[in-house]
């Protein structure tokens, strides 16, 4: 009965054209994912501390715009599993011959985690974008693509859209 009753305020809600509001979070927590975390080749603690904080403040700053950051709100766990920067980073311009800053590609993050609501239920969170138009790579910075993939999650979870490709 609880299933139905949910599934037609969502309906309801959702006919009516009403966003739903995103649940209360108190804690956003960010890990780097083990696959990323092998990738030394590429990033440093230096880039893999960058991404973790970026992530966890353009969430929390949706969140808190939304009203839904509050101290008494469920967690929150997200885990990058992978970030591809548009340019090269400090670590692969030391390490490979012939790329400078001046090199570009696209980029772009996947990420993973799950909500825990403070009732005990647990929600799937599961994101990524990757730009897949060049033309604008030339102006972008390091982490350009890999911010708009955080930006658009963060936007996303304000809105209660918690799954998502």
């Amino acid at each position: 009965m609880k299933t139905a009753l949910a599934a037609f305020m969502i309906l309801t809600t959702l006919a009516c054209g009403q966003a739903l509001a995103a649940p209360d979070v108190s804690v956003v927590r960010v890990t780097i994912g083990s696959d990323l975390a092998k990738k030394t080749e590429i990033m440093d603690k230096r880039e893999f501390d960058y991404l973790t904080s970026e992530l966890k403040r353009t969430v929390e700053k949706a969140l808190d715009k939304s009203g839904a950051l509050r101290p008494d709100g469920g967690e929150l766990d997200l885990v990058i599993e992978d970030a591809r920067p548009n340019r090269p980073t400090l670590r692969q311009m030391s390490s490979q011959s012939g790329l400078s800053y001046s090199s570009f590609g696209v980029g772009g993050a996947r990420i993973a985690g799950e909500y825990h609501a403070k009732s005990g239920e647990r929600v799937p969170v599961d994101y990524s974008w990757y730009e897949t138009d060049i033309t604008r790579a030339p102006y972008s910075s390091t982490w350009s693509d890999a911010d708009t993939a955080f930006d658009r999650l963060a936007d996303k979870l304000a809105k209660n859209e918690f799954k998502g490709r």
